[in-house]
């Protein structure tokens, strides 16, 4: 994007936090009173009201969300689980973190393509892609729509794999059963960072878990490898939820299910209103299985596209510009023929759909995609 700044910002972030300074002074407030600054009752607080509202028995407050996936693998090769080796299965268009978590922990990637319609890992080529040595199933809740656990977890199940699930972008999305993202597989990883529907003031994370074991070898590996200070029984991190942070994010989850309300009904105006077949909108059955956040459309020409969306002030963001496997941090995997993920790559734009939005920006964006 150019330097103009666009009338409609992509995201506003300070306009979206802006309800609550007030709350978030006293908390801070709070924080001095209390002059307990990491592993203090705002974590332990969050942690077990974030729990509850994914319905898992375990919440576990790490750094961010890379470190939450990274820690889940890296403890179930300490409880024998898995080995240093072994495959996992990933969706070869996932945010670049979710395939550099199972590198860190000494696990093998194995890029599968995902679906076009969903954008979610295609639970047809799973089957095709298990072999000896895979372990882990790891779908992506990609954009904030829930991958199809119900597909994966028996295709899990019939091979005797895990399921963990990168749920970075799907804070609150329910299946039909009103299940929720964080429980609906073995484990589940988070991030709070700021851009997210429940977002922090800077970094942070946590995984859910329904394994006790589990959850607190997580929490060891996160605190050095250590339960009991200066004795350490694994080669661990730090990697903690800061107490500050996990006051404000207290704060905002009493408001997440309305957001996620507004950020669906914002998508079903869009879905039903932008009528241009030059854009090719996002796939939603209209259930709580998407909680949009990002609202993500498909244009041929992405750089005509983008230089148009400027010109009409609009901001848009591209996730992602470049997949995975054709990164220089990945190179190993460059000579893989991936040709779903990489058309996605080369077409997807992400326009503006956030709780800051005002309905005359709303309908400024529809009417602009419609003249394009």
């Amino acid at each position: 994007m150019t330097n103009n700044k666009p009338s409609i910002p992509f995201l506003d972030l300070h306009k979206i936090n802006s309800r609550y300074h007030e709350l978030l002074k006293n908390r801070f407030s709070d924080f001095l009173d209390l002059g307990i600054y990491i592993k203090g009752s705002f974590v332990e607080k969050f942690e077990n009201t974030f729990a509850g509202f994914c319905g898992a028995k375990h919440c576990v407050g790490v750094g961010n969300g890379l470190d939450a996936l990274t820690l889940i693998l890296k403890g179930y090769i300490e409880i024998g689980k898995i080995n240093p080796g072994d495959e996992v299965i990933v969706a070869a268009n996932t945010f670049i973190a979710t395939i550099l978590s199972i590198e860190y922990s000494g696990l093998k990637p194995v890029l599968v393509e995902p679906d076009e319609k969903t954008f979610n890992l295609d639970v047809y080529q799973i089957e095709q892609n298990i072999t000896d040595k895979t372990k882990v199933i790891l779908p992506t809740h990609l954009y904030g729509q829930l991958a199809q656990m119900k597909e994966i977890n028996a295709i899990a199940k019939k091979h005797g794999l895990l399921v963990v699930s990168d749920a970075a972008q799907a804070h609150g999305a329910k299946n039909n059963d009103n299940g929720v993202a964080g429980n609906l597989c073995d484990a589940s990883s988070f991030s709070f960072y700021p851009a997210k529907n429940l977002g922090a003031f800077g970094d942070a994370g946590a995984v859910t878990t329904n394994d006790a074991v589990l959850a607190k070898v997580v929490r060891d590996l996160g605190n050095y490898g250590s339960s009991i200070k200066y004795e350490n029984n694994y080669l661990g991190v730090n990697s903690r939820l800061d107490e500050l942070q996990a006051s404000f994010l207290l704060e905002k989850l009493e408001n997440l299910e309305d957001d996620n309300k507004l950020r669906g009904q914002i998508a079903k105006q869009y879905l039903s209103e932008i009528k241009n077949e030059k854009i090719q909108l996002p796939f939603w059955d209209g259930s709580g299985n998407h909680v949009f956040h990002l609202f993500v459309i498909r244009v041929a020409d992405r750089s005509g596209f983008c230089d148009y969306l400027e010109k009409s002030g609009i901001g848009y963001h591209i996730h992602y510009p470049i997949p995975p496997h054709r990164q220089k941090a990945l190179k190993q995997f460059s000579d893989l023929s991936l040709p779903i993920t990489e058309k996605i790559h080369e077409e997807v734009v992400s326009i503006p759909l956030n709780i800051s939005l005002e309905n005359y920006q709303i309908e400024q964006i529809i009417m602009t995609l419609n003249q394009y």
